[in-house]
């Protein structure tokens, strides 16, 4: 009996401690709730039945006595034992979120029933009786249900496994569960003979008249068989997480496959740009300043000649030269400006967006409203650049795009960001579409990395029929004022 208690104790103590170990990997939060009553459950269950192997010990080869005080916490630790085991089982079987905050009420439930028994039988059986009447009734109100709740709630449980495609899992989930069936129904049905019926029938001796050995060690069998399985089906968790981790890792490999894709993509379109911008460029001063330089340098042959013969015309050449010379000069300013406008340099970032916005509203009927609080002169020049261009790119998109008329710029530096909000009452359109692997937009991209750059953030909101609102916030790097 020595030998039967101490593996009997040691297998629920070797499961709690196994439990515990693997609790905090535990994702399914259900499960994690009812994983920490089943450990309580493993340490003081085993400690439990290690106390009835010394209590045999003392009694046996040292004579002694187990007293009224020793049995009252012995069988105190046997019953909270047992309601760890039954909270246990109410968490496994609640899969709503809600109900699981009543599921204490079934063990609360047990608690009451056997305490009303205990409290009742007080004046019914004698000082010598109770102790073994309690224990009995112990099992029969708390210990039988709690092994059959804890059952039911490992099958619902193995059946989670075989969806999720653990089948393996599934199976450990299984067998742990008859292991708890056996030593619900056999184990605590067999208790020790007294006095509360049917323990004075069907009791431990009548198992050992029938089978041969101890209802103690059927009851030490199923633990063993109980704590293998369970600690099998523990190993979920780590599958669980590899299978996670392995995830993870794909997505991070795709992920940095599409962000190559995209900075290729990127680059070739970069390039494309610019060739496309020195062909403008070059058309531009071919077909505008080019040809005024041209007419300028006739104008002047011309008027060298008119000189000698008719200065009055000649005078008139000059002028009209001179008015020739303001437009190639205009022209000039017109494309510095729209490689990069001085405006941001000179005057600071909100004139700049002043300006562009006077330009705007000149060459295309959109309403553009600029509103800059805050100083915005002491941003570094290429936060200024960034975020005039992310500002340009969400102006020429609601000019090409959004049917518009009127758009608002807004421009905050408060604290440590400098917040960009560009909302258009236009006809919107659906994000998720335009940033889908099928139809990269690349303007909506390009203001995405120009912000990431910038260690900002880039949010985009917009429904069809609702307009559309970028969203900019960039980490504020302050220069020293002059």
């Amino acid at each position: 009996m020595i030998i039967i208690f101490f593996f009997y104790g040691l297998a629920f103590f070797s499961m709690g401690v196994a439990i515990i170990i693997e609790l905090g990997h535990a994702t399914d939060a259900r499960l994690r709730r009812a994983l920490r009553p089943l450990a309580a459950f493993g340490l003081i269950h085993g400690m439990h039945e290690w106390s009835e192997m010394f209590q045999i010990l003392y009694v046996t080869y040292l004579g002694g006595e187990i007293t009224e005080a020793w049995k009252g916490i012995n069988l105190g630790v046997l019953a909270f034992s047992f309601l760890s085991l039954a909270a246990s089982g109410a968490y496994l079987l609640t899969r709503d979120e809600q109900k699981q905050r009543y599921s204490l009420l079934l063990p609360l439930g047990l608690a009451a029933v056997w305490a009303f028994g205990l409290l009742t039988m007080q004046g019914t059986y004698t000082p010598d009786e109770i102790f073994d009447v309690a224990d009995v009734w112990t099992r029969y109100t708390i210990a039988v249900p709690a092994a059959l709740l804890v059952a039911v709630g490992l099958i619902g449980q193995q059946r989670e496994f075989h969806r999720a495609g653990l089948g393996s899992f599934g199976r450990d989930c299984l067998w742990a569960a008859v292991a708890f069936i056996w030593y619900g129904l056999i184990g605590q049905i067999f208790t020790r003979p007294s006095e509360l019926p049917p323990s004075n029938v069907i009791n431990s001796t009548l198992f050992y008249d029938w089978f041969g050995f101890p209802v103690q060690l059927l009851r030490a069998l199923a633990a063993v068989f109980i704590a293998i399985f369970v600690i099998r089906f523990l190993r979920s968790i780590e599958y669980e997480i590899r299978i996670k981790i392995d995830a993870l890792q794909d997505a991070q490999l795709q992920e940095a496959k599409e962000r190559d894709l995209i900075k290729n993509e990127m680059l070739r379109r970069i390039v494309a740009a610019q060739e496309a911008e020195r062909q403008r460029i070059a058309r531009e001063l071919h077909d505008a300043t080019g040809q005024s330089l041209t007419a300028i340098g006739l104008g002047l042959r011309g008027a060298s000649s008119a000189i000698k013969k008719n200065g009055e015309k000649a005078a008139t050449n000059i002028i009209r030269l001179e008015g020739l010379v303001d437009d190639a000069l205009n022209e000039l300013q017109r494309l510095i400006a729209d490689l990069r406008p001085s405006h941001i340099d000179d005057l600071g970032l909100g004139a700049a967006l002043r300006w562009y916005a006077g330009e705007v509203q000149k060459r295309v009927p959109l309403n553009v409203h600029v509103d800059v609080h805050s100083y915005t002169g002491g941003l570094p020049s290429e936060q200024k650049i960034a975020i005039f261009r992310i500002i340009q790119e969400a102006i020429t998109n609601v000019i090409k795009h959004a049917n518009a008329e009127n758009v608002y710029i807004r421009l905050i530096c408060s604290g440590e960001m400098v917040h960009v909000w560009v909302e258009d009452d236009g006809q919107g359109f659906d994000p998720h579409k335009m940033f889908s692997k099928n139809r990269p937009t690349w303007g909506l991209i390009g203001m995405k990395e120009r912000a990431s750059l910038l260690d900002g953030s880039f949010n985009i909101s917009s429904e069809p029929g609702s307009g559309t609102q970028v969203n900019v916030q960039i980490p504020l790097i302050k220069q020293e004022m002059e």
